[in-house]
């Protein structure tokens, strides 16, 4: 997809309600559980300025057995709390025939999952059922569930020619095998990336599902926030503990005003000529990483040249443990995060392996 095909998006929302709180923020539950909860979740939120209600009505489960939603039947909840507290509403679609519920039922706002982003064939349904109903938007794309950039844009696309235009992100973190910090993987870069691409694309953080946990709700929205993105879409139940689904990772609408009135908003223009001055320095030591990097490459081709003259292999397991061990040890004692000095101390050394497996596989003068 081309950027010029995302020129033309529109505004994702407008209208006195959504300018109540600063950032935009996207609060409720994470199911639809009854009347009740929903109403006594949407009234707290409202209260605080909250302009969009969220709530999965159709809960895709990654194993048989667990609580998949109510369906259909809580659109007219969903209707009452437009009519209690005057909030847009918003809710998951991974089906067409999701689509055309949700549309019949007067919901606002449409979100495709990580699940159903990461199934071209999904997201084409819902799509083209989109384009037949006409509807221009509001819809959200949560990033898949592996790390694809690539997917990811294909989806937006996906909806963008289908005539969606008012079209934004969310970012909620990528699965990873094992246990982590992170219910799923921020990997920060990935959403970045998406926004020097596409500079005019809204992106929401989702920190309920990037923490998986209450109190990282708070840390991640303010790394979002520093990081520029447009919003935050949060968990928000009026009784989190007795949840149907993800009861950790929910607050309650107190907690929820808590922690976004200790939100730090910076101004995205806030350029200073010491700032300027700063930057420079950062262009002049990057200018600076290069040559030594260049430099660090003309020295693996030399051992590679020599390992090709005594057959040797390209890698040697204990000198790259060796490199990792106390290379990342001296980055501590100079403050530096070892996990981002295994980054990249890896992408270095899986550089040098590939130029040095490049020599040892280039035809020699003589065999000519």
């Amino acid at each position: 997809m081309a950027d010029s095909e995302m020129k033309e998006l529109e505004p994702l929302f407008s209208g006195e309600a959504l300018e109540c709180r600063r950032p935009l923020v996207i609060a409720g539950p994470c199911s639809a559980e009854s009347e009740e909860q929903m109403l006594a979740t949407a009234r707290g939120l409202a209260a605080d300025g909250i302009g969009i209600f969220r709530a999965g009505l159709w809960k895709p489960r990654t194993r048989p057995g667990g609580f998949e939603g109510v369906g259909e039947a809580g659109i007219p909840w969903m209707r009452s709390v437009r009519e209690a507290t005057g909030m847009l509403t918003a809710t998951e679609v991974a089906t067409r025939h999701h689509v055309e519920c949700a549309l019949d039922g007067g919901i606002d706002v449409l979100w495709i999952g990580a699940r159903t982003s990461a199934n071209p064939f999904a997201v084409q349904e819902i799509a083209d059922a989109l384009a037949e109903r006409k509807f221009r938007g509001p819809v959200l794309v949560k990033n898949p569930v592996n790390p694809d950039l690539e997917l990811w844009i294909g989806a937006l696309q996906r909806l963008y020619n289908a005539g969606v235009r008012r079209l934004g992100a969310i970012h909620r973190g990528f699965t990873a095998y094992g246990t982590h910090l992170y219910r799923n993987m921020p990997q920060w870069q990935i959403p970045l990336e998406l926004r020097r691409r596409y500079p005019q694309l809204p992106i929401i953080c989702d920190p309920s599902h990037i923490g998986g946990k209450r109190e990282l709700i708070a840390p991640l929205s303010q790394k979002a926030l520093d990081m520029g993105f447009d919003g935050l879409i949060i968990e928000s139940h009026c009784n989190p503990d007795a949840a149907l689904s993800d009861a950790r990772q929910q607050v309650t609408p107190a907690n929820l005003k808590h922690i976004l009135d200790g939100l730090v908003v910076r101004e995205p223009n806030g350029t200073t000529e010491s700032l300027d001055m700063l930057r420079r320095q950062i262009d002049k030591i990057d200018s600076e990483l290069l040559d030594v990097l260049n430099r660090r490459m003309e020295v693996s081709r030399e051992i590679g040249r020599y390992k090709k003259e005594h057959r040797m292999l390209a890698v040697q397991p204990a000198r790259y443990g060796d490199i990792m061990d106390t290379r990342i040890q001296a980055g501590e004692t100079m403050g530096l995060d070892p996990e981002f000095m295994r980054v990249i101390l890896s992408a270095i050394h899986e550089e040098s392996v590939r130029q040095q497996i490049e020599i040892l596989n280039a035809p020699s003068i003589h065999s000519r």
